[in-house]
């Protein structure tokens, strides 16, 4: 519509983001929120004991957090804005004008935890020159906790407001954007999520790098598993209510969010594996608190797996739920504006968009309108010939992969202009009937010709700057 459409056929852009994020979730949560207080917790024990084991066992710990968050960890947050302003430039300048102040204060915490960590970790050697210096870099710590913790506080209100708007739909406040009803939920289980996944990191990173310390192992062994007895029972509690406050509609989607569609009678079978892995990884999280040693080296790299899984299937829930909005009630999945819907419908959707290289359906331009219309309305979850390609969506609903198309355009053209109906999680299709007999054509093009695609963002195509297309002011 408003923007010059980026798409990478191969995996495409809904795929391409979520390995950017989920990764980048896994070292913010484990290596960043939650794993930063637990070193400064063995520091300050170290400190209190005058155990300079334990202070070395702590820096090891925070090497190695230090090394990840600042390499892969950073790349991949560039990454997410990055790759979400590519592949949904509509979603992400909504959601920049919605949250501006609140963005805004994020990057200044963002900064301060940049520089709090370069302060803490490059400070650590020079902390033990007197009682004084260690408390002052003890303190750092605390401030370095706080910091990444109030960074995953602002930007969970705008994944909070991503799946239940609440009543900024009618207010169209910053304030009502950021109580959105899911957003306390999901930070009360973020928060002792995030120190638990990092509880099992530490417990296992503890085991080799002091395992010619028994003592020292030991002892930090059962001061972590200590803390992950306390919190895992906070976290179910916290997932509890969480659930409850997750509309009904989204729910609905669990099923087929956790199995895709094409397992979706394996869910109760996988639901059942995943309470037992993680009634497994908790089990062995807590063992240390009671036995140190009672586990082999190797057996802690179950609860990280274990927790890695966990938080990765919840982040690939969160992200699919949501459908058919990426923007609950108020932005659809393809970046259609709920509010400019009944007037694309009438209308057509290629008469408004800036990026398209023709406005009108005709038989000359029907493969190109058909294209146009592809890359505006389905690109953002579908690709022609990769992952969730089209074609193949179409084919297994007519008879399996392979099957003609060539004769089912009446048969698709119902179905595009009903699918909400029958699959809920799909937005409308935001066009007109001739719109919809051009993408019918183009899709049946694609059976014969994979892979013809050509994105404006490859392409280049110059903006019709005198298409009227609907204002957005959020």
């Amino acid at each position: 519509m408003d923007y010059p459409v980026f798409h990478f056929d191969f995996i495409g852009g809904r795929l391409l983001i979520a390995f950017i994020a989920v990764l980048h979730v896994l070292i913010n949560h484990a290596l960043a929120v939650g794993l930063i207080p637990l070193v400064t917790y063995l520091e300050h024990l170290g400190f209190k004991r005058g155990d300079e084991k334990l202070d070395q066992l702590a820096y090891r710990i925070m090497f190695f957090a230090f090394l990840i968050t600042t390499t892969i960890g950073a790349m991949t947050g560039v990454g997410i804005w990055l790759s979400t302003s590519l592949v949904n430039p509509a979603s992400i300048g909504s959601l920049i004008r919605v949250f501006y102040v609140g963005w805004a204060v994020e990057w200044i915490v963002f900064v301060t935890e940049v520089v709090l960590i370069m302060i803490y970790f490059l400070s650590w050697k020079k902390s033990h020159a007197s009682p004084e210096a260690k408390k002052k870099h003890i303190r750092f710590g605390v401030a370095l906790s706080a910091a990444s913790w109030l960074t995953m506080a602002i930007i969970v209100a705008i994944l909070g407001f991503m799946m239940d708007t609440g009543n900024w739909t009618e207010h169209h406040s910053l304030l009502n954007g950021l109580t959105n009803p899911i957003y306390l939920p999901q930070l009360a289980f973020r928060t002792p999520l995030a120190v638990v996944m990092a509880g099992t990191v530490v417990l296992l990173l503890t085991q080799y790098f002091a395992k010619n310390d028994p003592e020292t192992r030991h002892y930090a062994s059962r001061k972590i598993g200590g803390v992950l007895l306390t919190l895992i029972p906070l976290t179910f509690a916290a997932a509890v209510w969480y659930y409850g406050r997750i509309p009904n509609l989204m729910i609905g989607n669990l099923q087929i969010a956790t199995t895709t569609q094409d397992f979706q009678e394996w869910y109760g079978l996988l639901m059942k594996f995943v309470w037992s892995a993680l009634a497994v990884t908790a089990i062995a999280s807590i063992v240390p608190f009671f036995k140190p040693n009672a586990l082999p080296r190797w057996a802690y790299v179950v609860p990280v797996v274990g927790m890695m899984a966990f938080a990765g299937l919840f982040e690939r829930l969160r992200e699919f739920i949501r459908k058919p909005y990426v923007i609950g009630e108020y932005m659809y999945s393809n970046a259609i504006r709920v509010e400019d819907l009944p007037l694309f419908q009438r209308d057509g959707i290629l008469p408004y968009a800036a990026y398209a290289r023709v406005h009108e359906v005709t038989p000359e331009t029907m493969l190109t309108a058909g294209e146009d219309l592809f890359m505006l309305t389905c690109s953002k979850c579908h690709t022609t010939n990769g992952v969730n390609n089209v074609t193949e969506k179409f084919e297994l609903m007519y008879g399996g992969v392979g099957t003609p198309l060539g004769e089912k355009g009446k048969a698709m053209g119902t179905y595009i202009q009903n699918m909400h109906n029958a699959r809920y999680f799909m937005p409308p299709f935001p066009g007109n009937e001739k719109e919809i007999k051009a993408l019918v054509a183009y899709i049946q093009h694609l059976q014969g010709s994979p892979g013809d695609v050509h994105p404006a963002q490859t392409d280049g195509v110059d903006p019709d700057i005198s298409a009227t297309f609907p204002a957005h002011s959020n």
